[in-house]
């Protein structure tokens, strides 16, 4: 049964002031198992999570023109983690993180650490996608595997994939002044277990158990840090695996970045006290399940048009590179592009599967056409930046952060990332 637990916090010898040297009573939230919770759904919410799915089937069907489909669905993934990246504070425009993680790839040091722990988030929603490729039960290991991922390369790297063996809380500087208290660390285990045994199962929906299960994973907050970024992976992980999204990921995290007052109100909402099968229960999930299909609907409208300003682009690049021969070392690396935002020879070989010196050639065609500007990352390591990719980007964050979807129309609810100059 969800309950609250009275808990005293012995105070902080070093608290910087008395308050926080003093000992004081909280309230841990212990929440009920999902494995086995029954739902019962309105025929409102029916027909809107009806709405949700055939939006999700939509945006797998939308035309990329002659774009690798793939190139079209690394770049819609990599925009999903930058807002889910936001919500947790870190923002960071697409040049820097394209040369991040160009010099991630080549093994510079790290010179920009919020670009590097954005390029983590990627990396977790990537294994996250891959999990659910897998098609077998998971596990409380496998949770603990995106945490690693998402820490990699970060100052709370020792931490990566460490449940918690102490009491935490968000907001303020105590558990009695914090915003939520989640369960004693002790209920952890047992409670992750039952959530890997629900992204395991098809009981509810898929759109209701990404919802459910992100939910019920941020109420745990099992990790010291990076539980948002990893509880929105798993939105995902169980998108996947139920096969509603084969291609392409909605980037909904921009849009609960966008409505972050709703989207806190709704985890709050899906917060209850009492039995699981009492009505009260059925209401807090209801709320949530419905702010996550809205968040849905918006996000899957806003990456079709982003699909498709992809395709325009890239026939804007066929048209200047002039007559190009099929599944030449060109054709292929202008329909990489879209998930090249920032290439040199060697990595555009690597994504086109040519030999470097087809593929300089082909990076030189496409250089003298204008379709990619040569510039420098770190000292002596030759790139370049492909021509209006990272300012299509761009444009597609700012207007996911707007209620209107178009900035002139209303203005971004968050910070967002400034527009940046064409090169």
């Amino acid at each position: 049964m969800a309950h609250f637990e009275d808990h005293i916090w012995q105070g902080s010898p070093t608290g910087q002031t008395r308050r926080d040297r003093t000992s004081c009573s909280y309230r841990a939230y212990v929440p009920d198992g999902v494995a086995s919770r029954a739902l019962t759904l309105p025929a409102d919410l029916v027909a809107d999570l009806a709405d949700a799915g055939q939006a999700i089937a939509a945006l797998q069907r939308s035309p990329v023109g002659l774009a690798s489909t793939e190139s079209v669905a690394r770049l819609l993934l990599r925009a999903e983690a930058v807002g889910s990246s936001y919500i947790e504070g870190l923002q960071v425009n697409a040049r820097r993180l394209a040369k991040e993680e160009f010099a991630e790839q080549v093994g510079l040091p790290a010179n920009d650490h919020t670009a590097r722990t954005v390029l983590g988030n990627i990396r977790a929603m990537r294994g996250a996608l891959e999990l659910a490729d897998l098609g077998r039960a998971l596990t409380v290991d496998d949770l603990c595997a995106l945490h690693r991922a998402l820490l990699v390369g970060t100052s709370d790297e020792h931490w990566g994939g460490v449940v918690r063996t102490e009491q935490n809380w968000i907001g303020g500087a105590n558990p009695c002044r914090a915003a939520y208290v989640p369960p004693p660390h002790e209920q952890v285990p047992g409670l992750l277990a039952d959530l890997c045994a629900y992204l395991s199962s098809d009981d509810h929906p898929a759109i209701v158990q990404a919802a459910l299960a992100h939910a019920q994973f941020e109420t745990i907050h099992p990790f010291i840090d990076g539980n948002g970024r990893v509880g929105r992976a798993l939105i995902h992980l169980v998108l996947r695996r139920r096969g509603v999204t084969p291609t392409f990921v909605p980037p909904v995290s921009l849009i609960l970045a966008t409505n972050a007052g709703a989207y806190i109100a709704g985890l709050v909402s899906f917060r209850y006290d009492g039995p699981p099968g009492q009505t009260a229960a059925n209401e807090a999930a209801l709320q949530w399940i419905d702010r996550f299909v809205n968040e849905l609907l918006r996000a899957c409208a806003d990456a079709e048009g982003f699909a498709e300003e992809l395709s325009e682009l890239e026939r804007r690049w066929r048209d200047a590179a002039g007559q190009v021969r099929r599944n030449s070392a060109t054709d292929l690396l202008l329909s990489a592009l879209p998930g090249l935002p920032i290439l040199t020879v060697e990595t555009a070989s690597v994504a086109i599967d040519r030999s470097r010196k087809r593929t300089n050639d082909a990076v030189n065609h496409l250089a003298e056409r204008g379709i990619l500007v040569q510039g420098t990352v770190g000292r002596r390591n030759r790139v370049f930046e492909v021509a209006g990719l990272l300012d299509a980007l761009t444009g597609f964050e700012r207007r996911l952060a707007s209620p209107a979807a178009d900035t002139a129309v209303a203005r971004p609810t968050r910070a967002v990332p400034g527009r940046i100059q064409s090169r």
